[in-house]
């Protein structure tokens, strides 16, 4: 969930070449600023916006003005073709719709390339598909594990053709079933790329055909970022749309970043049988976790895998194996900028996260520019132009706005944008979206870390406690033989606010919520703990978690006020 990304220019020094039998050193260079999956600085900065407990979302304050932003020539239309335009039918973009339905809103959605977008067609779902398959394999593979359990395996094997076909099959089933889900409640799907022409007015694929809508809303999602110096191929050095379809499974292969995308990835390579050398530009591994869950989580998830790593480095220019020879990865370091080594490999992922797809949105016609790419809205995720001032009519939701680059946070502000323009206050609460890694065991997070809570107690004045508890006193866990895990809860002693909570363990994306639902209303820990959980559950190490805070009988301080980002 690291909001930053430390990236360079290629550099013209000359490198010592390493075979792939020896360690290397890595290089990183001038950090650029680009966001992930995780939220903008401002969400740790204090406001005075008030939450909601009921429903998890804060009324403010309106923007100081909204801009007409409108030409001479091109003035808003008086009736309208749509309630609600969409321009792009990833998850975002159908949670959206499928509400403003339930509204009663008569909405269209614009697609250029297939329903479902990234999410759907070339992430998370076909990357949940290859992770349960190679999860199996892993399962399989372990002798010790098996044993415990009192069983035997013969060799395990796969083939892989199948497990890309399993992602492929699944991305396919669900692409269906969204774009079946619109139809059946009457959301108009328009094909061809949405182009803003004006007020209130897009243009739909090559042809003069204009719609009009009284509310536009931009979901136009993300594309993978390839840093400069890197040449990719689509066979050898590949992004995470080339790996999700599974074309090899090298012998050794370089995933540049450790963040979720390219820990999922060492997760399925390594099942698989791959080596792994991961290159990280900052000087730990996982960025942007809670540092005590990515502590046990790289003991497990890395140490103990076939996975070596460099730390501290960047990867200034990357070539594709070709006549005979394999990808060459030229490396600086980070802080000295000086060459350090060229690392020879059998193919490279580059997993540096994602990059806002809001060219040729036709946003210069409405006066709109984009801050490194990313739309800028404000806590409504109302579009706001050149000048500062909004834009009337007019939202953008999901990576297009770089706000929490979640396809289920796109949903969450697709929601909220309806439910402003039928007439409700409602702004979201985005420290409430978990977040989650699904390796094996799986990684899950919502809130604050602990550092950034501290943080934030010293700034606003209140004292931070932490409570732990481990999957090794969980029944269900022990029964399963997977008691390797923690989970972590960070409150306000004197309130009982729930200020983050961290999951590394088995289902960890799955028991993350209770704590994400208990933010969202603004449940205080001392009346959670009176939650009963069914036993024996793995629900019960959050249940053990809650129990074991200390929060101080006379707790009358309010909850602190979360920020609307």
């Amino acid at each position: 969930m690291h909001s930053t990304l430390s990236l360079s220019s290629p550099i013209t020094s000359s490198a010592a070449t390493t075979s792939r039998s020896h360690s290397l050193p890595f290089t990183t260079a001038k950090p650029i600023h680009l966001r992930f999956c995780g939220l903008r600085p401002e969400a740790l900065v204090s406001t005075t916006y008030s939450l909601n407990r009921r429903h998890g979302y804060l009324p403010c304050r309106s923007h100081s003005s909204i801009s007409a932003a409108l030409s001479s020539n091109d003035a808003p239309p008086k009736s309208f073709d749509y309630d609600l335009l969409i321009i792009g039918a990833g998850v975002g973009g159908h949670g959206a719709a499928l509400h403003a339905v339930e509204k009663g809103l008569k909405t269209a959605i614009v697609e250029g390339d297939v329903v479902g977008g990234t999410c759907v067609n070339r992430g998370c779902v076909p990357s949940k598909a290859l992770l349960a398959a190679s999860g199996r394999m892993r399962e399989l593979k372990s002798d010790h594990h098996l044993k415990s359990l009192g069983l035997q395996v013969s060799a395990a094997g796969y083939d892989r053709q199948g497990v890309a076909d399993h992602a492929n099959n699944l991305a396919t089933k669900i692409r269906s079933n969204l774009t079946n889900s619109m139809k059946a409640l009457g959301v108009e799907i328009l094909t061809g790329f949405g182009s803003i022409v004006g007020p209130q007015k897009v243009k739909i694929g090559s042809s003069d055909k204009i719609v009009t809508a009284k509310d536009i809303i931009i979901a136009t999602g993300s594309i993978p970022f390839v840093p400069k110096g890197i040449e990719v191929d689509g066979k050898t050095v590949i992004t995470s749309d080339h790996a999700l379809k599974l074309e090899s499974v090298p012998d050794w292969i370089a995933i540049v970043g450790s963040g979720y995308i390219g820990l999922e990835f060492s997760d399925v390579y390594t099942a698989l049988g791959s080596e792994v050398t991961f290159v990280e530009g900052l000087d730990q591994l996982m960025p942007g976790f809670d540092p005590e869950i990515s502590k046990l989580a790289q003991r497990v998830l890395i140490n103990s895998r076939n996975i070596d790593y460099h730390t501290g480095v960047v990867a200034t220019k990357i070539t594709p194996a070709r006549d005979g020879k394999p990808v060459l990865i030229e490396l600086i370091d980070a802080k000295t900028k000086e060459p350090k080594d060229t690392l020879e490999v059998d193919a490279a992922l580059i997993a540096t996260g994602r990059a806002p797809f809001t060219q040729g949105l036709g946003l210069e016609n409405i006066d709109v520019a984009t801050q490194r790419g990313f739309i800028p809205v404000d806590e409504r995720m109302r579009v706001i132009d050149a000048n500062g001032k909004l834009v009337p009519n007019l939202y953008c939701i999901g990576d297009a706005n770089g706000k929490m680059m979640l396809a289920h946070a796109a949903s969450a502000q697709g929601i909220s944008v309806v439910e402003q323009v039928t007439g409700r206050d409602y702004v979201l609460n985005h420290l409430s979206i978990p977040a989650a890694c699904f390796t094996h065991p799986e990684i899950s997070r919502v809130g604050l870390t602990e550092p950034q809570a501290r943080e934030k107690g010293e700034r606003e004045g209140f004292e931070v406690s932490v409570a732990k508890t481990s999957f090794k006193a969980n029944t269900k866990a022990l029964a399963e033989n997977e008691g390797e895990g923690i989970a972590k809860l960070i409150y306000r002693p004197d309130n009982g606010e729930i200020l983050g909570v961290h999951i590394f363990g088995l289902h960890a994306a799955d028991l993350i919520h209770e704590a994400s639902n208990a933010i969202a209303l603004g449940t205080r820990i001392q009346d959670i703990k009176l939650a009963v959980h069914a036993h024996p559950t793995l629900s019960e190490v959050l249940d053990e978690l809650f129990k074991s805070a200390k929060v101080k009988e006379q707790a009358s301080s309010p909850v602190s006020e979360p920020v609307a980002v």
